[in-house]
């Protein structure tokens, strides 16, 4: 038995046959020592409900429940996991509800409309976190339905997360996590920290919402960030041509001559605001 009176994890992989998928973006983490570091970063739980995403065996599951997150909610796809997890729940009465699922179609803000507050916790699939987050933080509502973010991303993605003008990972991410959160990378986890090993170190992001973010159309500022980027070796009044770019540099005051990786996010704001 483990430190909170389970099994270790490889045990219960082996006993239910829960070889990682590639397909379902799966990479296990089985140090409960790192789980809990990563449940630590998301801070005091006791009286915060925490969603988790792709939980797969309950590694990081197991975490949050040890580190006395009052309640646990996790959306798992893998139904060959849904056994493993009950299990958990068992273990922890009333504390942890398992959704069968797919995360892609999980109205997340249903899940907190309990109230109370809602964190969200999880090493995300490495197929679908990117497309999560951005969902996360383009909610129509705003302060959103969780007060933080704490996830795992493969390292390339993070750094776009954390990027800021002039960074080489800057882009429509950083733009979007920048005008609306504080994003960190809290620290890193090397491939063999997995099973399977993945091919690149991964990073757990502490991510909390600004209360008062500049104000913008969130659909304006995703094409203006999409088309900019989208021809980032060109200048502004080239990348920005087919959104009416000379018209949206003429009232912002921006030099056209410039690149989309040297604009601040209120200069992106603004541009948005022009539309």
């Amino acid at each position: 038995m483990t430190i909170d009176g389970l099994p270790p994890l490889r045990d219960v992989i082996e006993r239910h046959g829960l070889r990682a998928k590639k397909s379902l973006g799966q990479n296990f983490l089985l140090d409960l020592n790192l789980t809990g570091k990563i449940a630590r970063t998301a801070g005091d739980l006791s009286d915060s409900t925490v969603i988790e995403v792709g939980p797969g065996p309950g590694g990081l599951t197991r975490a949050l429940l040890l580190s006395g997150a009052k309640r646990v909610v996790a959306i798992e796809r893998d139904e060959r996991c849904l056994e493993a997890l009950a299990e958990i729940a068992a273990h922890y009465p009333g504390r942890l509800e398992v959704i069968a699922g797919d995360a892609l179609k999980t109205d997340f803000a249903a899940l907190a409309a309990g109230g109370g507050d809602v964190r969200i916790a999880a090493n995300l699939p490495y197929n679908i976190g990117t497309e999560l987050l951005i969902r996360w933080l383009t909610t129509a509502q705003w302060p959103p339905f969780y007060s933080s973010l704490t996830l795992m991303f493969q390292r390339e993605v993070a750094q776009r997360v954390v990027a800021r003008p002039g960074d080489d990972a800057y882009g429509r991410l950083g733009v979007l996590a920048g005008w609306r959160t504080r994003a960190r990378i809290a620290f890193d986890l090397p491939p063999q920290a997995f099973t399977p090993p993945p091919k690149v170190t991964s990073s757990v992001v502490s991510i909390e919402p600004r209360e008062n973010p500049l104000p913008a159309d969130v659909q304006k500022l995703a094409k203006i960030t999409e088309a900019a980027f989208g021809q980032r070796r060109k200048m502004l009044r080239q990348s920005l041509k087919s959104v009416g770019g000379e018209r949206l540099l003429a009232a912002t005051g921006i030099d056209g001559t410039r690149r989309a990786e040297t604009l601040t996010v209120e200069e992106f704001v603004a541009l948005a605001n022009a539309v």
